[in-house]
Formats: structure tokens, C-alpha cells, sequence
């Protein structure tokens, strides 16, 4: 029997946000456990990356100029410095298709601090009504930094938009949060090697 709120140390809303924060749901009068299964898998899946902590060993044959793996499954990026004395492991947005996404070695070719950003041409015509151009700034798409690959379009960069971060969202690039893109960039350099696998 629920008192009023007064008599009791417990009141109804802290019952109900100590029973979300352990992980269940209230519905019908049971408590259930959270679960995915019977749900139909929405378009953008929810900010949760699974890390799996990778050996460089398994990427890359050396460590020279450093190390960036990408991994699009986990949404993860992790990074070591060619003398192994640094270990990063970063949170990520990730293509949102297969068809958006590619695999494989590539290095960094250029870093820009406050980069600008132009949607590509199949940006254009899958948005036509975006912008062409988008100076630096809090509205840009790549956010403060942007580590450039040897593959056209293709960078791991910044986004103001922490809501990509650890879900399907990009148009093919790797995003990381503004603060982490910052510190990834201090670390890489232009030659650090890359693989999004």
C-alpha cells in the first residue's frame, strides 16, 4: 500500500528512478528485464559500443609513425604510438550503410585544426538540400579536427553532434567526440597508418 509521500522515506518517484536505474522497466504491474529481443532493430541503434580491446600485433606488422585501428563493429577507434609507451581507446560514430563504409589500410595524409567541409557529390544528391560549403566553426560537420586519409571523402574527425557518437550515423567517415579528436590529433601524425576493419 503506497503512503503519502511525507510518511515515507521512499517516495513513489525515487522507487521508480531507482528501478530504471537498476535496469528494469515498469510496465503492466511487473518489473521486466531490458531486453532487445521481439523489437524491431530501428534505423540508428542506440549510442552503445561494445569495445573490444585489440592487440596491434593483429592489425599492423610494425608500429612506425603509429597505429589507428578502426573498428567499425565495436565503434571503436584505438591508437598506439610507434613506442608502444601510449594506448587510446576512443568511443565512435560509424557509416551508417555497408554501402557507406570502407575497409582496409590507409594512412593519415594531412591535418587541419578547424577544418572546413563540402558534402561530396553523392552527399549532394542523397541530401540536395544541404549546404555546399561549411566553414570552421560549431554548425561544421567534422567538427574541431580532422585527420584526413589517403582514401578520398574518407577522414576520422570531430562532431559537435555527441549524439553520433557509438551509432551507425556517418556518411562513411569515423567521427570521435570534439575532445578526443583533439587528443587523437595531437598524437597522430601525417603518416600514422589506419585500418578500418
Amino acid at each position: 500500500m503506497m503512503k503519502r509521500a511525507n510518511d515515507m522515506s521512499v517516495t513513489r518517484r525515487a522507487a521508480l528512478l531507482g528501478a530504471a536505474a537498476s535496469g528494469l522497466v515498469l510496465g503492466t504491474g511487473r518489473g521486466v528485464a531490458q531486453t532487445n529481443e521481439g523489437l524491431a532493430t530501428p534505423a540508428v541503434r542506440s549510442n552503445i559500443s561494445g569495445f573490444r580491446v585489440a592487440s596491434w600485433q593483429d592489425h599492423f606488422d610494425n608500429l612506425r609513425n603509429g597505429a589507428i585501428l578502426c573498428d567499425i563493429d565495436s565503434r571503436a577507434v584505438q591508437f598506439w604510438s610507434e613506442d608502444e609507451n601510449v594506448y587510446k581507446l576512443y568511443p565512435s560514430s560509424v557509416p551508417l550503410t555497408e554501402e557507406l563504409t570502407r575497409r582496409g589500410y590507409t594512412e593519415i595524409v594531412r591535418k587541419v585544426d578547424g577544418p572546413s567541409w563540402r558534402p561530396t557529390p553523392s552527399m549532394k544528391e542523397r541530401n540536395p538540400e544541404w549546404p555546399d560549403f561549411v566553414g570552421p566553426g560549431p554548425d561544421n560537420p567534422l567538427g574541431t579536427h580532422a585527420l584526413y586519409l589517403s582514401w578520398q571523402y574518407y577522414r576520422v574527425h570531430g562532431t559537435g553532434d555527441t549524439r553520433k557518437i557509438g551509432r551507425q550515423s556517418s556518411n562513411g567517415c569515423i567521427g570521435l567526440y570534439n575532445e578526443h579528436i583533439e587528443e587523437l590529433f595531437g598524437l597522430a601524425e601525417v603518416g600514422t597508418q589506419v585500418k578500418l576493419f
